[in-house]
Order: structure tokens, then sequence, then C-alpha cells
């Protein structure tokens, strides 16, 4: 399929200064931070994108992106992080065993050490999605990172909550992929592979199953993500441009993050993936287990038709009202699902506005 909007294009931000800071990991990755500068401010906004998709999540062209709406609400001063988990490098097409604990560990610290070398002590809100906002939260309440005035998560945090189907392919599904059909990842573009390659032949067998649309990466999506037809959000919340290039907006998984996943679906919230491992002593082995103590005010965002980590938001804010009452808040978003609050064509007019009055109400 011919492409419309070119991948990785920063096109979607205008007005602005842009500039781009390296970060190397402890554990030897290097990561990358992204500037939207228009002027200096009080007030810092961090933006962390989720598993499969990257900063580009944040600076789509085709909407009034989340970047933007910053920009223009006066946040004058927008960063965006690609971490391990960005559709921008070659770490999710590689065999590897990272976990959401190296990313609490290793990839936040550095990120952050590098952003306030630029702004000080300025006040700094992150707004993070899907597994990101997961290991941030992580990161957030191991006491990895500080210094937080607000982190807002889309979708899910502390207490992942998944559709029955969701749980299987969690189990057996992952064994079954990389054991017996030789994949170490998943990739939406699997369709677009030679015919009869293992890639093209898992693409085609999950197309049997999802006649909701003729987008073979939504199919694909649909199976790396959630119990839904589709599943990652609802077709009618995209434009058609969103909707034709899903795989550049979330493209490979690895696996083994899927496993870390299920071990948290199962202990029913956060939890060390590799408890007696002591490269990870510094993290807690329960992540709520100091809930009352974390001061950072929290927003929720809780899509109502929420395919892939389905009422997680809703739950976790019972649990942390019970904690730190009145401190954390929960914003239901109806006919939205995991991911289209950040993507969808009416974002702008139905959640971003919420963000925004958050982060102002926690900006004097």
């Amino acid at each position: 399929m011919e492409r419309v909007i070119p991948r990785f294009t920063l096109d979607g931000v205008k007005d602005t200064g842009i500039s781009t800071y390296p970060v190397t990991t402890e554990d030897g990755l290097g990561l990358q931070l992204t500037r939207f500068l228009r002027e200096e401010s009080d007030d810092v906004v961090l933006l962390v994108h989720g598993l499969t998709s990257s900063s580009d999540l944040f600076t789509m062209p085709e909407i009034p992106n989340l970047a933007s709406h910053l920009l223009d609400n006066g946040f004058t001063d927008v960063w965006a992080l690609d971490f391990r988990m960005s559709g921008r490098y070659p770490y999710d097409t590689e065999t590897h065993r990272f976990s959401l604990d190296d990313i609490a560990l290793y990839d936040f610290p550095p990120a952050l050490a590098e952003l306030r070398r630029h702004i000080g002590d300025r006040r700094v809100h992150v707004i993070a999605h899907c597994l990101g906002a997961v290991s941030f939260s992580m990161a957030l309440f191991a006491g990895t990172v500080t210094g937080i005035a607000t982190l807002t998560c889309n979708s899910v945090s502390l207490t992942p909550r998944v559709p029955a189907w969701s749980r299987f392919k969690l189990g057996l599904g992952t064994w079954f992929l990389e054991y017996v059909v030789g994949l170490p990842f998943l990739d939406p573009r699997f369709g677009a592979a030679p015919r009869f390659t293992r890639p093209w032949m898992v693409s085609r067998t999950v197309s049997l199953f999802h006649r909701e649309c003729d987008v073979r990466a939504c199919h694909m999506q649909s199976f790396q993500w959630g119990a839904g037809k589709p599943a990652m959000y609802e077709h009618a919340n995209l434009l058609p441009e969103t909707h034709r290039r899903v795989a550049d907006i979330c493209a490979a998984s690895g696996l083994n993050y899927y496993r870390h996943v299920r071990k948290m679906v199962n202990a029913g919230h956060s939890v060390k993936y590799r408890p007696r491992d002591e490269r990870y002593a510094r993290l807690p082995q329960n992540y709520l287990e100091n809930a009352q103590d974390v001061e950072t005010p929290m927003l929720l965002l809780a899509p109502g038709s929420n395919k892939v980590f389905t009422d997680s938001n809703v739950h976790l804010h019972k649990i942390l009202e019970k904690a730190a009452p009145g401190r954390h808040e929960l914003a239901e978003l109806p006919g939205y699902g995991h991911l289209d609050p950040l993507i969808g064509r009416n974002s702008h007019i139905d959640v971003f506005p919420r963000i925004v009055d958050f982060l102002k109400r926690h900006s004097a």
C-alpha cells in the first residue's frame, strides 16, 4: 500500500523548535528524547508511548495531535521519549528477554536526568500510554524516578486486567509462537511478508477471523492486543488515513513483555518479573506496597470500550482511593477503546481537554 504520510515524520507539530537528545541506559541501550519548544515554561510535559508504538503517537499530522494540543494550550515545552519499546528501534524485532522492570530501572531514570539537565527543577508532568504507563507507574512507585508533578495514564497502570481470550494468548500463545512457530516477535506488517513464509501465514490465519475491515495490519494488532474486532480502538473514532497506517503507529512487539504482563494479571497488580535476580534488587516485589506514600497525583483515563485492558484503571482508582483518599482522579471515556483516546479524530475535543484541565490544576 502506498504511504501517504511519511513514516517517523515530525510534520504534525508546527511553529515550534524541535531538538533531540540521546540517552544511554545502564544496561547498554541508546534511547532518544525529542523536545518541542515554543518558549520556556515552569511546567514541562513528558510524553511516554506504549509497547509497539513510539513518540509518533503524539505527533500524527492527520489529526490535532496531543503534542500540538499541549503547545496550543499553555504547555509550551513538550518532550517525548522513545524508550526501549519504541517502534523506531530494532529492539523488539530482536530476540530478547526484556521486562517492564528493565524499563522502570534502566530507561526512565537516565531519561529524566537528561531532561532535568536542560530544564532544571521545573515541574514535570508525565502523560503515558499502555505499557509505557505501566512501566512509568512502576518507576514512580518504586522510587527510581522522583519529583514528578503529575502522572496521567491512559488505559492501564499498576493493575493490568485483560479479557479471557487475552489471558489465553498471554499464556499458551507466547510459548506456541516462540517455540513452535519460531517467531520471537509479532509485527502488524506480517501481511506484507513474502508469500507462504511463516509471518505471511500467521497474518493470513489471523485475517480469517477478522472480517470487520480489509486492513491486515489492523487484524494483526487485534491479535497482538486484546480481544475484539477490532481490539485496539473503535473504527468509527479513526480517520481513514489513520486506519490505513496503523502499522506505522504501532509496530513490532517482543513476546517477553507479554510474559511479564501475564504475571501481573495473575497477581492482580504489578509485580517484579524475576524476584530472585539481584540486578533488580532495588525494585519492590509488589509495586503497590507503599502506594500511600506516593504523593504524585495521577489521572487515570478509563476508556469505556477498552478491549485490551478492560476496567484496569477503574479498578486501580478504587485501590488508590483507599490508600490515599482524594489524591488521584479517574476520567471515564465512553465510546473510546484502548488507543483511540490518543489517535482519534475527535480526541482533541473529547479527551485532551480533560488532560489539560488536570495539568493546569496542578501547575500553580
